[in-house]
């Protein structure tokens, strides 16, 4: 299709995405972004059914294979006790339900991938180190500049720019994100280094009171992922240096010996602190929408951050399709089918925050519930894993 490109700020896991689904379509995109270089930092990720259905929809499925483990099961146990309360197995059953196997895969791994197929398609321009500074529109035409002074004129603007997105705040104009509190160390290891290794084939999450560990392996089994978050309580009484280290070593003091020794893979040298935001009810001003982060940030307790950003980039470019030029009528469109449930997986996020962190007498309670459940049936997830339907309807 002619006519002016689509630009896209922001080439992370959502941009790329986007910008492979819209050419896919014949529109030609510009992808904006801030870094000198495209490429993602971070750990693993986890990738449900419901994006591995995206991801092969995008043709990047199966070029992932090499790099992805597929755990044999999602379990979840106790980190005072050690002792395992659930799982939902992955097996024949999961996938005969879901049509798609969960994997997971390097955050490097997975951008890679899609940044290796925007390279492959000719309708795709990768513009480093232009990041946005600010936008205007007019009645057809966006007009961009960004923040090394080069400016670009496009038919449309996707604001793919993640948690501190500035193209949100030109749109919504709505202040910072919500910080939950929530301090994450990570570290990878050679598998080899793992002690325990009970449970080195499946994705594990021990939960306690306020805190939290998670081990499973990436890049086909050769190193083992962790992450250890903290609910700071230092950050809830207002003192200083809330989710600091000695602060992680404190909460982790109750905990099992063999859930405390999983401390040794993670460094100290850094955290990350969590954000999220409330669901919001516009992501749109005439030719200019958000996506991704920039959209709806969550928690990381249904590890669908990425997921969630995959599958708007999937659904906008379906409904750019469908209108020809008409980007507001598209916009409005994808907006109303990604809102609700990007809204779900940000409350449930929060939900499932709360309730692997807890202590005391809801801790007994949500033990006893996790024992009752069916390891063949995700009752908790069904409705995510089973994923969308991806159609042109406005």
């Amino acid at each position: 299709m002619n006519g002016r490109e689509i630009l896209i700020a922001g080439g992370g896991i959502g941009g790329l995405a986007a910008a492979l689904a819209l050419a896919q379509k014949g529109r030609k995109v510009r992808v904006l972004e801030k870094a000198a270089e495209f490429g993602e930092i971070g750990y693993g990720i986890q990738m449900g059914p419901n994006v591995a259905r995206m991801l092969e929809r995008l043709g990047v499925l199966k070029s992932l294979e090499s790099a992805a483990v597929f755990p044999d099961a999602l379990i979840f146990a106790d980190a005072l006790s050690n002792d395992e309360l659930s799982r939902i197995s992955l097996g024949d059953a999961f996938l005969e339900r879901y049509k798609f196997r969960y994997f997971v895969i390097h955050r490097r791994d997975l951008h890679g991938g899609l940044l290796d197929a925007c390279k492959r398609r000719e309708e795709i321009v990768l513009s480093p180190s232009h990041g946005l500074k600010s936008f205007k529109q007019e009645k057809d035409v966006v007009t961009v500049t960004c923040d090394n002074g080069a400016g670009y004129e496009g038919a449309a603007l996707i604001g793919a720019d993640g948690l501190w997105s500035p193209t949100r705040q030109a749109v919504i104009g709505d202040g910072a994100p919500r910080m939950a509190g929530h301090y994450v160390y990570r570290g990878v290891v050679p598998d080899a280094q793992i002690v325990d290794r009970s449970r080195i084939g499946s994705m594990t999450i021990w939960g306690g009171p306020d805190l939290h560990m998670v081990q499973y392996r990436l890049q086909g089994g050769a190193v083992m992922n962790n992450v250890a978050t903290i609910c700071s309580r230092r950050m809830r009484r207002g003192e200083p240096n809330p989710g600091a280290p000695d602060e992680l070593e404190e909460l982790f003091a109750r905990t099992h010996p063999g859930v405390r020794d999983n401390l040794r893979y993670v460094s100290r040298e850094r955290n990350w602190v969590l954000h999220d935001r409330d669901p919001a009810t516009n992501w749109t001003e005439g030719r200019v929408t958000l996506l991704g982060d920039a959209a709806h940030p969550t928690l990381q307790y249904l590890a669908q951050g990425a997921q969630m950003a995959i599958e708007d980039g999937v659904v906008l470019a379906e409904k750019v399709a469908a209108v020809g030029e008409d980007y507001h009528r598209a916009f409005m469109a994808y907006q109303r089918e990604r809102m609700n449930r990007s809204a779900r997986v940000v409350l449930s996020s929060r939900f499932f925050g709360e309730y692997i962190h807890v202590d005391g007498g809801a801790r007994e309670l949500r033990n006893e519930l996790a024992r009752g459940r069916d390891p063949h049936h995700p009752w908790e997830v069904d409705w995510l894993y089973k994923g969308i339907d991806v159609n042109d309807r406005l």
